[in-house]
């Protein structure tokens, strides 16, 4: 049982990126021509379910616009963490902080830091003059990547994705990177649809990334599905997520917002 338990809340932490690395797909729109959809104090919390069960806890923030390798850019922060009993066999504590250009056109720095029953300290830095990417991780050597040009850290992405125009039946692409592979992810925009998260309805559009690039649960899984909402007004907030894995579904539903929502 505890070795079960360990698999599940390892891809709780698992789910959480690959939401947001799937989320790779939208059209490269200068980001400029469109205002963005979000500001510096928005706050997402999100409650993570297996099978019903709470399992853990997500925000994602923006915060002020800061300058990092002598660039203007935003910055974002997820963390996400195990809760209850589920410490017990394995306890997550995880940080992720990304940089991206004022314009929101790629990636300028990019941190991952897992504590808890493990540790570990990923940073991406992207040399845009050199078309480079350099990967330091505290578990492994020294990586170097060439840039294929507009890409996006896991993270990034996400907020980059709200700046597009989503519409129905209609599928996207664009390249990201964790600093170990270049990937094109592709997402395609099911349908819209009202949904009903918590006690609020929210009018979203359906989105279903494809996982083929996603390792972990989804590699193991012989039909891993991911699928979206995102809210279809200008903010194009994500409400709900829910994966279908070896393991069983995780659902994460957004609980609460703060800022200019």
């Amino acid at each position: 049982m505890k070795g079960r338990f360990k698999i599940i809340i390892r891809n709780f932490y698992i789910l959480i990126v690959a939401v947001l690395m799937a989320l790779t797909s939208a059209p490269a729109v200068p980001a400029d021509e469109v205002p963005m959809p979000f500001e510096p104090g928005e706050k997402l919390n999100f409650e993570v379910t297996w099978g019903g069960i709470p399992v853990g806890e997500a925000v994602l923030e923006v915060h002020p616009k800061t300058t990092i390798n002598g660039e203007a850019a935003h910055h974002f922060v997820l963390t996400a963490k195990t809760v209850g009993f589920v410490n017990m066999f394995f306890k997550v504590r995880n940080r992720i902080d990304a940089y991206a250009d004022l314009c929101m056109t790629r990636s300028v720095f990019f941190k991952n830091e897992l504590s808890g029953k493990h540790k570990r300290s990923v940073t991406v830095d992207f040399d845009w003059e050199n078309a480079k990417i350099q990967r330091r991780d505290s578990k492994a050597e020294w990586e170097e990547l060439d840039a294929m040009p507009g890409s996006f850290d896991p993270l990034s992405v996400f907020y980059f994705t709200r700046t597009q125009d989503l519409k129905e039946q209609t599928a996207y692409e664009r390249p990201v990177t964790d600093g170990k592979k270049n990937v094109i992810g592709r997402m395609k925009i099911v349908r819209r649809e009202t949904i009903e998260v918590g006690e609020k309805e929210y009018d979203t559009y359906l989105l279903e990334p494809d996982t083929r690039h996603i390792g972990g649960v989804f590699k193991d899984s012989k039909n891993p599905k991911i699928q979206l909402w995102m809210t279809a007004d200008k903010r194009r907030l994500l409400v709900k997520a829910r994966s279908e894995v070896v393991v069983g579904s995780f659902v994460g539903e957004l609980i609460s917002a703060e800022g200019e929502i």
